[in-house]
């Protein structure tokens, strides 16, 4: 796997810079939650990607942002990268929840308790393992190939 630094980079400060706003903070607010001081043009770069930001700065920026770094870094990956966890089924909640089809019901009841569990800036997305589909199958009196189809066209329906 190659990977492209300047791609990455990019992709970690948009994020960085997603959470900042989802918060309605300005990079000044940031800069003042931070353990440590840095210029806000440092910062400026950081989520502009022009610049790389070490992993303790990295696991501080997302201390004052209150999400755990490893989160960040899953979602950036993914984006990156588009790949779930070998053996796995990407599963969107908000999708889950939107839909109206009957048959879906106890799995659009499990979504809502893992939305409102997020913490802010939290992806609301999962990944399943075929044991988790296959148990998510029996509840909803379908199959696991008829359940794996149906989430699949939930997540091609998703707006990218």
């Amino acid at each position: 796997m190659q990977i492209d630094t300047a791609t990455y980079q990019r992709v970690l400060g948009d994020e960085l810079r997603s959470l900042r706003k989802q918060r309605g903070w300005t990079r000044k607010e940031l800069n003042r939650r931070l353990q440590s001081e840095i210029s806000l043009q440092t910062l400026a770069t950081y989520e502009l990607g022009t610049r790389q930001c070490s992993v303790v700065r990295l696991v501080e920026i997302c201390v004052a942002l209150g999400v755990p770094a490893h989160q960040v870094l899953a979602r950036v990956h993914e984006r990156v990268f588009g790949d779930a966890p070998t053996g796995h089924l990407s599963v969107d909640l908000a999708a889950v929840v939107a839909d109206g089809r009957p048959q879906l019901q106890p799995l659009r009841r499990w979504a809502q308790g893992r939305l409102a569990h997020l913490v802010p800036g939290q992806a609301a997305e999962v990944h399943l393992d075929l044991p988790a589909l296959e148990y998510m199958a029996q509840l909803c009196q379908l199959s696991t190939v008829d359940l794996i189809r149906t989430l699949r066209e939930l997540d091609a329906q998703r707006p990218r």
